[in-house]
This record gives structure tokens, sequence and C-alpha cells, in this order.
């Protein structure tokens, strides 16, 4: 098994550089536990947070209440880049929604970055946020065609976008969209102020209470893994992949999950904006404040299917790149991250299915889940108080033009069918146990049954089923972040089973039928060992302990 290179954090600096406070958790208690509250959010990430805050603001009793802890999943490992240019968005948009549909996505993103700076300086939050300019470029010319094209639908759009040939990138490119006026920012420090506030304006926030259940009505009602519930009359599920999928969303949403790496540079290299490119699997580049006047280059790409299998070597490409492409750059940290794309290339935000009344989703934001998010809140807030935004309509879930989305939605249940028959036929795994390195893992057959086994680093077996409990595919390991994902639909688990990432809301089954070829055989008498039941010998003698302990 390849090691990635050693001497930096396999963790988010947004998660070591902003700690944060915790919360409680929500307990079961007598009667009807938890509280009644006006509207309860489930997931504590951007789109939820803000969802929160915003109904918060606007005078509702709110409940916030994350399976782990807050902003520190998806938003907690984010690149945290605030820009309405979103690689080549517009002209997939207007290839799939038309060109209207690719104005008002553009207004909506950029109200989102707006609102962003105003809640920054009505708080006074210190988040390191910065104005820079946001490219989409190219190096090939087979890329630099849909620059081009980029920079004319995202112009079209209402973007004050530009196609140029130079950028302050240390390396030449064929061309770029350039759109100034973005932003970049610490999402922590961001998100944890909004919590703060949210308390403070009577809002309750659970953490570490992962919801199981949701039984909708008048009010709704959620329940919780510990034996919890709580009644609302609105529900939003801001969970990233929606854990309960009334209207199939399963079938339109495709997760990808994408490596990042941070590295110390000197501030004169600084590029001096964000950038992306489709090239390379995706490179994605932004600096962000670091100490004593040095900057932290974060770069992000090796777009994969959660379940792919062989991570380190991603990790390896993309350390390699961000040296070559950036000297004198030294690796700090690294981490990774996940999203989901739609069919149509626009998220999913509004009803959570076509009959719901109180039950709101948002998702799909498609790697760009920081003006998403902040969107989100802003379109959910307004379709829960009667005042919903004029871009609403855009993202209802509802929608479906099967013309534009069925070779999509084709493509996503061909994959998922491979998966779901084909591992089972090919085994998806490792010929025996004894082929398990230390830090490895990998599917065995087991009597018929598949199991998940993964061996630590002092050489002990941990074993779980491995059928994925939210639709039954089989998991595969990945070797960087040492869990289990499922190729099907993204949801993600610790080497014990434990949940790490949804849509699954129950942890894999703890196994111990899978012996280990390797272990040592348990010890047999040797040809002097006495009988059993022989008394002992008489253990006086010049080695022996005084009083006759033997030691």
């Amino acid at each position: 098994m390849t090691s990635l290179p050693t001497g930096f954090a396999p963790s988010s600096y947004w998660m070591e550089s902003a700690p944060g406070p915790e919360y409680p958790t929500l307990e079961p208690g007598p009667g009807l536990a938890g509280p009644d509250v006006d509207v309860a959010v489930v997931g504590g990430g951007i789109a939820g947070i803000c969802t929160a805050w915003e109904l918060a603001r606007a005078g509702r009793q709110v409940a916030l209440v994350e399976a782990g802890r807050v902003a520190a999943a998806v938003s907690g490992h984010t690149t945290a880049k605030l820009s309405a240019l979103q690689g080549l968005a517009y002209q997939d948009i207007r290839s799939s929604r038309g060109e209207e549909a690719a104005r008002v996505y553009a207004r909506s993103q950029a109200d989102a970055l707006d609102r962003v700076v105003e809640v920054v300086a009505e708080l006074g939050i210190e988040c390191d946020l910065e104005d820079v300019p946001a490219y989409t470029y190219a190096e090939s010319e087979e890329t630099l065609r849909a620059v081009r094209s980029e920079a004319e639908a995202a112009a079209e759009a209402g973007l004050d976008a530009s196609f140029v040939t130079e950028t302050d990138l240390p390396f030449p490119v064929a061309g770029a969209v350039k759109v100034s006026g973005q932003a970049q920012f610490h999402p922590r420090k961001y998100l944890l102020a909004l919590v703060r506030d949210l308390v403070a304006r009577g809002g309750r926030v659970f953490e570490n209470s992962r919801v199981v259940g949701l039984k909708e009505g008048d009010p709704c009602r959620l329940s919780t893994d510990r034996g919890a519930s709580i009644r609302a009359r609105d529900v939003v599920v801001a969970t990233h992949y929606p854990i309960f999928d009334r209207s199939l969303l399963f079938a339109r949403l495709e997760p990808r999950r994408e490596l990042v790496v941070a590295a110390v540079l000197p501030a004169d290299r600084d590029p001096l904006g964000m950038y992306i490119t489709p090239e390379d699997d995706t490179r994605s580049v932004r600096t962000a404040p670091y100490d004593h006047g040095r900057r932290l280059l974060i770069v992000t790409g090796e777009k994969f299917t959660p379940g792919v299998g062989h991570v380190s070597g991603r990790y390896e490409r993309l350390i390699s790149w961000t040296r070559r492409r950036f000297p004198g750059a030294e690796p700090a940290f690294r981490w990774a991250a996940q999203d989901n794309w739609t069919t149509d290339h626009v998220p999913f935000v509004g009803r959570l299915h076509p009959a719901a009344h109180h039950a709101y989703v948002a998702t799909g934001f498609a790697g760009w889940g920081m003006t998403g998010g902040v969107l989100a809140g802003r379109l959910l807030a307004g379709r829960i108080t009667g005042e919903p935004p004029e871009w609403a309509d855009l993202y209802d879930p509802v929608r479906l033009n099967p013309l534009r989305e069925t070779p999509a939605l084709l493509g996503l249940q061909a994959h998922v069918a491979r998966h779901f028959i084909g591992d089972r036929l090919s085994g998806a795994g490792a010929g025996s146990v004894r082929d398990i390195p230390p830090g490895g893992g990998a599917v065995v057959r087991v009597g018929g049954r598949q199991r998940a086994v993964h061996r630590d680093e002092e050489g002990t077996l941990h074993t779980v089923s491995a059928r994925c409990t939210h639709l039954g595919c089989l998991v595969r390991f990945n070797d960087a972040e040492r869990a289990w994902e499922c190729p099907c639909h993204g949801s993600r688990f610790a080497s014990d089973g434990s949940v790490l990432q949804g849509p699954a809301v129950r942890p894999l089954e703890r196994c111990d039928d899978v012996p280990d070829p390797a272990a040592p055989e348990p010890d047999t008498p040797g040809p002097d060992a006495p009988e059993p039941g022989a008394p002992e010998p008489d253990a006086s003698g010049p080695d022996s302990a005084p009083g006759g302990d033997r030691r």
C-alpha cells in the first residue's frame, strides 16, 4: 500500500484554527421530549445554520439539530469560495434550463455573496473576508473553447465577466473567464458567529443528535437515535444528502469527493485570486491568511466518486501538482470534501416532495455550497414566512424536465445498478483476509456473505457488514481516510461501522465471523509440559523468589 508523505496534518485547517464551543445533546425526557418550536432544522452545515439564523432573525422559534458538531462536516472541510462564477456552470445551466434560468441563477448567487458581506458588517464577524477576483482558466485548447463559451454565457447571464489571457498564477494559461468583486473567507469563523447569534435570539442548538425519523403533519415530529423527539410546525432537511428522500432525489443526485492540500506560501507569491480549471480532474486554488505574513495556499482537486478505492495515489498527485506549480509551497494540512451534483446543474432547495406542506430540503450544491448554503437560508426562510425571493422557483426540487434530465438520470441509475449488482457478483474486494495489510481494508466473502474488514496498524481486524444501511450497496475502503464508502449514494462509515456521512443514518452491523489467518496459533503444550491435573513442581530453589513468589 502506498504511503502518503509525512510532516503535515491529515485535518482541515478550518477545523484546527477555529475549534468552537460545544452544544448539548437532545436527550429523551418524560412525556414528549424536546422543545416544541416553530421550525426544526436538521443539519448544522452552512445551509442549515443560515436557514435557522434567517428564521430566528424573522422572529421564529428555531431548533437546530446536528448529528455531529455544527459547521464541522462538509462546511468544515470546504475550500470556502464565495463566487457567482462557478467553473463552467452558466453554459451548463443555459443548456439544461435555458437563458432566463441562467440569469436568475446569477442574480441569486450574487445576492448570496452580498448577504455574507452584509451579515459580516452587521454582526462584526472577524472571518478573514477578502474581496478577490474569481477565474475559470484553461491550459489546453480543448478547455479553452469551453472557457470562451463560459465567458459568453456568464456575461449573458448578467455577471461582469470577461475573457482574459493573463492571470497572477505562477504559470501561463491559455485563457480564463474573470469576474471581479468575489470573496473568500474562513467558513468556521463565519458560521460559528451565526450560531452564537442564533442562540442569542432564542434559538436552540443540539449537537451529537442524529435524527433518524420524520413524521410529517401539523405539527411534524422528528426522532433521534437516542430516543428523543421534537415537534415543529415546519422541518428543514439540510443534511447535505437528504436523509429523508420522499421525492426520490437520490435518483437525481451524484455524489463526488475531492481532496484538499493546504501549503504554506510566502505572501509575495500569493496568486491574488480564486482559480479553478476542469483539467486534471479539477484544480482549484485560493489562499488564506496564515501567520507571520505568510499565506496558506489551498489546492483542491482529484474529483472522484466515493468508493473508488485507492485514494492515497490521488493525494500524491495533488501534492506533486502543488509543489510543481507553486515552488516553495510546503504542505501543512490535507483533508477531503464531498458534494452532490444534480442532473440539471441547479441545486434542490424547497419542498421535500410534491405533497409536502411543512417539510423542506436543501441539497445538490455541486461544490459551491458557500453561496448555495446562504441562498438556501434566504430561500427557505422566505418560503416558511410567506415571502420567498423571486428566484425561489428556479430551485424547486419538484421540478423535472424529462427531455433534458433523462440522459443524466439514466446514467446515474446505470452507475448504481452496476455497483448494486456487479459488486455482488465480483466480490468487490481482496481474495482473502490475509491480503489486507496493516492500515488497509477490503470486502471479503464469508460463507456467501460480504464483510468489510479493516486491519489496524497493530494488526487487529475490525469487521462489519459490507452492506450500506441506506439501500444495500456494498461499501469500499478509502485507504487515505481509513473509511468505508458507498459508491451508490455516497454514505461514509468509520472503520468501526459508525456513520460519518449520510444519507445512511444507521451504522454498519458489527460482525465477528471473520477469522484472521495471520493471527498466531494458540499455545500448545510442549513435550515436557505436565499432564492436565498433575501437581505443579516444587518452586523452591536458587531461582525462586523469597516466600515462594515466582516472578
